[in-house]
């Protein structure tokens, strides 16, 4: 190692730092199908979200018969607690050891920072939160900024500086092309 084992990329070596920020010329293979991928993961999303939101539901309109209509005073608690198990769910699973969501992993993405680090959980709450900020105010129309470069990123993305690859190619990425 010509920098005696330390991190180049942070000390200014800017062909280390490209290779590490995902450079989509460089490296194409981590783009390629991306939007696509992300479409079906956040599908999976939803689902694995909607399914203890629905058995809670469940619960507490069987409890209010039980009560004769007293437990169905808890149907407030349900948009908060969707709130906070989505809030949690992104934050523990994207935050996590593989930086993706059930649904990232079934479909071979993962999110990285823009300098290839893995996310942490604060960082992948608010990417859910600023993500569904932005479909809110700017309709779902949003998402077509991906559409227009070349990084696939969305606009809540590029705020918080993360970029979703493919983790299914990682291995063959992993070694730099060519001689630098």
């Amino acid at each position: 190692m010509a920098d005696g084992g330390f991190n180049t990329a942070q000390s200014g070596n800017s062909a280390e730092f490209q290779r590490r920020a995902s450079d989509p010329w460089m490296q194409p293979e981590l783009f390629r199908g991306v939007l696509a991928r992300r479409f079906f993961a956040f599908l999976i999303d939803l689902l694995v979200l909607s399914i203890p939101v629905i058995l809670g539901m469940i619960f507490i309109a069987i409890f209010g018969v039980i009560t004769l209509g007293l437990g169905w005073a808890l149907f407030w608690l349900v948009s908060p607690a969707s709130l906070i198990w989505a809030i949690v769910y992104y934050g523990v699973t994207l935050g996590g050891r593989h930086s993706a969501t059930i649904g990232m992993r079934a479909m071979g993405l993962e999110m990285r920072t823009w300098h290839g680090e893995p996310s942490y959980f604060v960082l992948a709450a608010m990417h859910a939160i600023l993500f569904w900020i932005s479909v809110s105010m700017f309709t779902p129309l949003i998402l077509l900024i991906s559409l227009f470069n070349n990084r696939r990123r969305m606009l809540h993305d590029m705020l918080l500086g993360t970029v979703i690859i493919n983790n299914s190619d990682l291995a063959t990425v992993a070694e730099p092309h060519g001689s630098y």
